[in-house]
């Protein structure tokens, strides 16, 4: 959202222009799909980086340049996570014998175009699929943060000598 110059919360400010633009505009990477020898990995590397390009190429950007790109960002996303939903149900029904309840939560989940895609892949492995109202669909961050809160509060803090600072852009080669 950030990229497309759209306000914050940019989940649905995401939504909000894909439903309005044109998801075929743009070729944008779907990465890991159809790669079953990954498992259940994921990843959206390389299709933030493809947006931003798209977006610089369109200079200056216009309202339909925007709304067709999250239409596409929005739909190569959920491309990619149907198609790793997909093998997860596969390996977990052929240890469970039978469906379940894939369960979808944080920011992610109040994306209707998701909740959609992400039901019927959960109906075609005979599983349902469970989200909670949106309105509790809030960014992960906060929920991470509400869970320390709540832990806190029953007593359960962790030892403070086992603390490390949090640091913004830490490289993953260091150790913490």
């Amino acid at each position: 959202a950030k990229l497309l110059g759209l306000g914050y919360p940019g989940g649905p400010e995401i939504e909000a222009c894909a439903a309005l633009g044109n998801a075929r505009r743009f070729s944008l990477p779907r990465p890991l799909i159809g790669q079953y020898d990954s498992g259940c990995d994921f990843s959206f590397s390389g299709l933030k980086t493809a947006l931003r390009q798209r977006a610089i190429e369109l200079q200056p950007i216009s309202k339909t340049d925007i709304c067709d790109l999250a239409a596409g960002f929005q739909a190569a996303i959920a491309e990619c996570l149907v198609d790793r939903c997909r093998v997860a149900l596969t390996e977990f029904k052929s240890s469970a014998h039978n469906g379940g309840r894939l369960v979808v939560a944080g920011g992610v989940a109040s994306n209707q175009f998701l909740r959609h895609a992400l039901d019927k892949v959960a109906r075609d492995s005979g599983f349902s699929l469970t989200v909670p109202p949106p309105a509790l669909c809030t960014d992960n961050g906060a929920m991470i943060a509400w869970a320390g809160a709540e832990r806190l509060h029953a007593g359960k803090a962790a030892d403070a000598g086992l603390a490390i600072p949090a640091r913004a852009r830490w490289p993953l080669s260091e150790n913490a």
